[in-house]
């Protein structure tokens, strides 16, 4: 094990709260474990671990990544996220396969759409030749964590966010039951309508075939 996720786990669970576990447990519908560190105290312990012991070096951050996911509780992969994002603006170009595994294992809500709005935003946006190509896998991916995160990575863009791809990604997944692409459909076109409120009354008044709860999340502040 890397000491630096060796000094993680000791640390997390020297202050583990079992009261508190269950609860976190059933929030995530009884897939994951919990040690009962609800945020503020994990924002705090991670401090206190970075203040005495180094980051680990880029070309460690895939391995110190994997082991954290292979950890069964999911406040060592609320860790590696916070990890990831002290490195989203250095990660090599090859990286996408690491970006790619972290969204594909132990996949939620709760770890993906950071990864995807965050460290998959910043890559993207630093690689556009990667983001050509790993899109373009992704996209048609039966996966769908995968497709969520195409529709999700652009969050953060604002006016950089190229619409049109957005637009085609969200065409390519009408018709889909999966109620968290209907969801990331809402949210990207909700997120965009603070640049661009009219392009997407536009896309929306054009799509009658839009899922209810996408229409719903793209229109809630219009």
């Amino acid at each position: 094990m890397h000491p630096y996720v060796k000094a993680i786990k000791a640390l997390f669970e020297q202050n583990a709260d079992r009261a508190l576990a269950p609860a976190m447990k059933r929030y995530m519908r009884d897939q994951f474990e919990y040690l009962g560190i609800k945020t503020p105290q994990r924002g705090a312990l991670l401090k206190e671990l970075h203040s005495a012991h180094p980051l680990p070096g880029i070309g460690e951050l895939d391995g110190v990544l994997r082991e954290l996911w292979a950890l069964p509780e999911r406040e060592f992969q609320y860790a590696g996220i916070a990890l990831l994002g002290r490195f989203e603006r250095q990660l090599p170009a090859g990286f996408a396969e690491t970006l790619q595994y972290l969204v594909t294992d132990k996949s939620w809500w709760d770890t993906v759409d950071g990864i995807a709005a965050g460290a998959v935003g910043a890559h993207f946006d630093g690689y556009p030749a990667v983001r050509r190509k790993v899109l373009a896998r992704w996209r048609k991916a039966e996966n769908f964590w995968l497709r969520r995160t195409t529709l999700l990575f652009q969050l953060n863009y604002r006016e950089d966010t190229d619409f049109d791809l957005l637009c085609a990604l969200i065409r390519e997944n009408l018709g889909s039951r999966e109620f968290f692409i209907n969801k990331a459909i809402g949210w990207a076109l909700r997120q965009y309508a603070r640049t661009d409120r009219d392009a997407v009354r536009r896309f929306v008044a054009a799509h009658p075939d839009l899922h209810p709860l996408s229409r719903r999340e793209a229109t809630k502040h219009l």
